[in-house]
């Protein structure tokens, strides 16, 4: 009869055993009522009298769904984000909020969508990290009475419609061709200053237009698939005019 009583005495002891993990808090509850956190490490729990349920306090990722949305500029837009938070009230965890997951992802979602609502479409797509920011901002005050906080909110896609890409995409090739005449006339600017200093130069120096017409004809000559034409230097003819005057 003694021993059966020891075994019954083990038994019930070792059902009271709990290990926590590092990573883990425990919320313990003595007859429904909070009784505190057990901290990492063998903990023993009454049997029936004692419960306890195990919160991870590491970092969580949240992937916030897709939401169709309409930007200030009433352009639709289709944006996801992701979350990511960690608990750091394990009791407000546990009694303030059903599920705390789900809880911090609907209020996500629906402070995205409000956000997005309330910017320009250039300004969603040129300024992710304010968007982000602003998402993060009022999620973790959102969620800080179940006792979170949240770490950061990073935008990850925003989709267009079909139409829009066609019509950005155009708007991107205007300005590179845009971009392409303004380079191209400066070029024509700088190159006709740059003439215009030469011809000044050639004409300024009696024999530079020859020696500059030999070094052409040397260059073309170098290549046996062209044509040469010799072409005489305006000293020359002005020359054979005098002469004939004389």
């Amino acid at each position: 009869m003694v021993y059966i009583l020891i075994i019954i005495v083990v038994l019930a002891i070792s059902s009271g055993l709990r290990v926590i993990n590092e990573y883990e808090r425990g919320v313990r509850f003595r007859l429904g009522k909070f009784e505190g956190i057990m901290e990492p490490g063998l903990r023993f729990l009454i049997p029936v009298i004692d419960k306890m349920q195990k919160v991870d306090i590491r970092v969580k990722a949240v992937d916030v769904p897709s939401q169709d949305a309409m930007t200030k500029d009433n352009v639709s837009v289709n944006v996801n984000a992701v979350l990511y938070y960690k608990i750091a009230d394990s009791e407000k965890a546990i009694i303030e909020v059903e599920d705390f997951e789900y809880a911090i992802s609907q209020v996500a979602q629906t402070t995205m969508r409000d956000i997005v609502g309330g910017i320009s479409l250039d300004k969603l797509l040129s300024n992710r990290d304010e968007v982000s920011a602003k998402i993060k901002k009022i999620v973790d005050l959102a969620s800080d009475p179940w006792g979170i906080k949240v770490n950061s909110v990073e935008v990850k896609d925003i989709l267009l419609p079909p139409e829009m890409k066609r019509v950005m995409a155009k708007e991107a090739e205007a300005e590179r061709e845009k971009r392409a005449v303004i380079i191209n006339a400066g070029g024509e600017v700088i190159a006709s200053k740059n003439l215009a200093i030469a011809a000044k130069t050639l004409s300024g120096s009696p024999g530079a237009l020859h020696l500059r017409t030999l070094q052409t004809l040397n260059d073309i000559s170098s290549d046996q698939s062209n044509t040469m034409i010799f072409a005489l230097p305006l000293e020359i003819m002005s020359s054979f005019v005098d002469k004939k005057k004389k």
